[in-house]
Protein backbone atom coordinates (compact mmCIF):
# COMPACT_ATOMS: atom_id res chain seq x y z
CA UNK A 1 0.00 0.00 0.00
CA UNK A 2 1.27 3.42 -0.68
CA UNK A 3 1.61 6.26 1.44
CA UNK A 4 0.17 9.54 -0.18
CA UNK A 5 0.43 11.48 3.01
CA UNK A 6 2.72 14.58 2.37
CA UNK A 7 6.07 15.07 4.03
CA UNK A 8 6.68 16.38 7.83
CA UNK A 9 8.54 19.88 7.55
CA UNK A 10 11.04 19.74 9.49
CA UNK A 11 10.48 22.73 11.96
CA UNK A 12 13.34 24.71 11.67
CA UNK A 13 12.27 24.19 7.83
CA UNK A 14 8.99 25.44 8.95
CA UNK A 15 10.28 28.54 10.74
CA UNK A 16 12.54 29.92 7.47
CA UNK A 17 10.06 29.43 5.25
CA UNK A 18 7.27 31.28 7.75
CA UNK A 19 10.26 33.89 7.76
CA UNK A 20 10.64 34.28 4.06
CA UNK A 21 6.81 35.27 4.14
CA UNK A 22 7.31 38.20 7.06
CA UNK A 23 10.34 39.41 5.09
CA UNK A 24 8.72 39.96 1.69
CA UNK A 25 5.34 41.81 3.96
CA UNK A 26 7.71 44.32 5.99
CA UNK A 27 9.41 44.82 2.52
CA UNK A 28 5.79 46.14 0.81
CA UNK A 29 5.35 47.79 4.43
CA UNK A 30 8.44 49.68 4.61
CA UNK A 31 7.72 50.20 0.64
CA UNK A 32 10.68 48.74 -0.57
CA UNK A 33 10.95 46.83 -3.84
CA UNK A 34 14.20 45.38 -3.12
CA UNK A 35 13.40 44.23 -0.13
CA UNK A 36 9.99 42.92 -0.60
CA UNK A 37 11.75 40.94 -3.90
CA UNK A 38 14.66 39.44 -1.32
CA UNK A 39 13.24 36.20 -0.30
CA UNK A 40 12.17 34.98 -3.74
CA UNK A 41 14.19 33.06 -6.34
CA UNK A 42 16.19 34.17 -8.84
CA UNK A 43 13.30 33.07 -11.23
CA UNK A 44 10.52 33.90 -8.64
CA UNK A 45 7.12 34.63 -9.31
CA UNK A 46 4.39 36.77 -7.55
CA UNK A 47 0.79 37.26 -8.81
CA UNK A 48 -0.34 40.40 -7.26
CA UNK A 49 -4.03 40.97 -5.96
CA UNK A 50 -5.36 42.42 -8.92
CA UNK A 51 -3.97 39.41 -11.44
CA UNK A 52 -0.56 41.37 -12.43
CA UNK A 53 2.63 38.47 -12.81
CA UNK A 54 6.24 39.18 -12.09
CA UNK A 55 8.65 37.00 -13.05
CA UNK A 56 11.68 37.38 -12.18
CA UNK A 57 13.82 39.06 -8.49
CA UNK A 58 15.06 41.84 -10.38
CA UNK A 59 11.85 42.16 -12.19
CA UNK A 60 9.29 42.13 -9.03
CA UNK A 61 12.34 44.50 -7.30
CA UNK A 62 11.49 47.03 -10.25
CA UNK A 63 7.69 46.71 -10.73
CA UNK A 64 7.60 46.70 -6.58
CA UNK A 65 9.57 49.86 -6.28
CA UNK A 66 7.82 51.96 -9.36
CA UNK A 67 4.49 51.10 -7.56
CA UNK A 68 6.13 52.42 -4.17
CA UNK A 69 6.65 55.62 -6.24
CA UNK A 70 3.62 55.92 -7.63
CA UNK A 71 0.74 54.92 -5.31
CA UNK A 72 0.36 55.26 -1.21
CA UNK A 73 0.05 51.22 -0.65
CA UNK A 74 -1.61 50.09 3.00
CA UNK A 75 0.22 48.16 4.97
CA UNK A 76 -0.01 44.50 5.39
CA UNK A 77 -1.02 42.83 8.56
CA UNK A 78 -0.98 38.90 8.06
CA UNK A 79 -1.59 35.78 9.66
CA UNK A 80 0.23 32.31 8.70
CA UNK A 81 -2.51 29.58 8.97
CA UNK A 82 -0.29 26.59 8.26
CA UNK A 83 3.18 25.72 6.73
CA UNK A 84 3.67 21.90 5.21
CA UNK A 85 6.06 20.41 2.82
CA UNK A 86 5.24 19.08 -0.24
CA UNK A 87 8.53 16.89 -0.96
CA UNK A 88 11.81 17.03 0.04
CA UNK A 89 12.74 20.57 -0.10
CA UNK A 90 9.59 22.14 -1.22
CA UNK A 91 7.49 23.72 1.03
CA UNK A 92 3.55 25.46 0.77
CA UNK A 93 2.90 28.27 3.48
CA UNK A 94 -0.85 29.62 3.23
CA UNK A 95 -1.96 32.85 5.21
CA UNK A 96 -4.38 35.11 4.86
CA UNK A 97 -4.13 39.25 5.11
CA UNK A 98 -5.70 42.58 5.67
CA UNK A 99 -4.64 45.96 4.53
CA UNK A 100 -4.54 48.83 6.82
CA UNK A 101 -4.92 52.42 4.00
CA UNK A 102 -2.69 55.22 5.60
CA UNK A 103 -4.64 57.55 7.66
CA UNK A 104 -7.67 55.16 6.82
CA UNK A 105 -7.59 54.22 11.13
CA UNK A 106 -8.63 50.83 9.96
CA UNK A 107 -8.82 47.16 8.40
CA UNK A 108 -10.16 47.68 5.07
CA UNK A 109 -12.18 44.27 4.49
CA UNK A 110 -12.63 44.61 0.68
CA UNK A 111 -8.54 44.68 0.47
CA UNK A 112 -8.81 40.93 2.83
CA UNK A 113 -6.67 37.97 0.61
CA UNK A 114 -5.35 34.74 0.96
CA UNK A 115 -1.79 34.27 0.31
CA UNK A 116 -0.13 31.49 -1.01
CA UNK A 117 3.34 30.60 -0.92
CA UNK A 118 5.80 27.90 -2.95
CA UNK A 119 9.23 27.84 -1.29
CA UNK A 120 12.24 25.60 -2.10
CA UNK A 121 15.51 24.73 -1.04
CA UNK A 122 18.12 23.15 -3.52
CA UNK A 123 20.21 23.22 -1.18
CA UNK A 124 21.23 27.32 -0.99
CA UNK A 125 18.82 28.03 1.70
CA UNK A 126 14.69 28.53 1.47
CA UNK A 127 13.44 30.90 -0.86
CA UNK A 128 10.40 31.58 -2.81
CA UNK A 129 9.45 30.59 -5.84
CA UNK A 130 5.41 31.86 -6.24
CA UNK A 131 3.89 33.98 -4.30
CA UNK A 132 0.13 34.55 -4.66
CA UNK A 133 -2.30 36.54 -2.95
CA UNK A 134 -5.69 36.23 -3.95
CA UNK A 135 -8.92 38.56 -3.15
CA UNK A 136 -10.98 36.84 -0.14
CA UNK A 137 -14.04 37.76 -1.15
CA UNK A 138 -15.91 34.72 -0.17
CA UNK A 139 -19.01 35.87 -2.84
CA UNK A 140 -21.27 33.21 -1.47
CA UNK A 141 -20.24 33.23 2.06
CA UNK A 142 -20.89 36.91 3.85
CA UNK A 143 -19.86 35.07 7.58
CA UNK A 144 -16.36 33.53 6.74
CA UNK A 145 -16.01 37.08 5.46
CA UNK A 146 -16.70 38.58 8.18
CA UNK A 147 -14.75 36.23 10.63
CA UNK A 148 -11.64 36.72 8.25
CA UNK A 149 -12.46 40.53 8.84
CA UNK A 150 -12.76 40.01 12.49
CA UNK A 151 -9.81 37.92 12.78
CA UNK A 152 -7.24 40.20 11.13
CA UNK A 153 -8.28 43.15 13.04
CA UNK A 154 -7.07 41.64 15.85
CA UNK A 155 -3.63 41.79 13.90
CA UNK A 156 -4.29 45.68 13.79
CA UNK A 157 -3.34 47.63 16.72
CA UNK A 158 -6.40 48.81 19.33
CA UNK A 159 -6.65 52.80 17.88
CA UNK A 160 -7.11 51.46 14.11
CA UNK A 161 -9.61 48.71 14.42
CA UNK A 162 -12.86 50.67 13.87
CA UNK A 163 -13.22 50.66 9.72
Amino acid sequence: MNDTRLPELPSGDESAVRTLHQRVLEGWNRRDGSAFAGPFAEDGEVIGFDGTRYRGRSVIAAELGRIFADHATPEYVAKVRRVRGLGAGVAQLDAVAGLVPAGAGGLNPALNSVQTVIAVNAGAGWRIALMQTTPARYDLRPDLAAALTAELRELVGPARRTM
